[in-house]
């Protein structure tokens, strides 16, 4: 599972969280949070393809792993998207568990 993780992790995309030529950007991905707390102070978070989520019924699911996860409602980010790309900010997993969603900011589809 470690392994999983650490391909995982190699083959994100990452955010441009502290990205030194748009400070500002970076600020505003430091201070984003979901009901589960801060984004960015406990992981980078990577951006998803739009293939890789959805909405239905006014709830988001994402592709991890080449698994579909559902996006807890609390863990939605519900301010408008500066970066304009979807995003995710995966929990850090303990080998068995299972993949669980910090944040999660929805793009634009298209």
């Amino acid at each position: 599972m470690m392994r999983i993780v650490l391909i995982l992790l190699l083959l994100s995309t990452p955010a441009l969280a502290h990205d030194p030529g748009h400070p500002e950007l970076g600020e505003w991905f430091n201070r984003l949070a979901s009901g589960r707390g801060l984004c960015c102070s406990f992981t980078d978070g990577s951006a998803v393809s739009d293939v890789d989520w959805e909405s239905k019924d006014g709830h988001y699911r994402v592709r991890l792993e080449n698994n579909w996860i559902d996006v807890p409602d609390d863990a939605v980010i519900t301010e408008p998207n500066r970066a304009g790309r979807t995003m995710v900010w995966p929990m850090p997993t303990i080998e068995g568990d299972t993949i669980r969603i910090r944040c999660f900011m929805p793009g634009s589809m298209g």
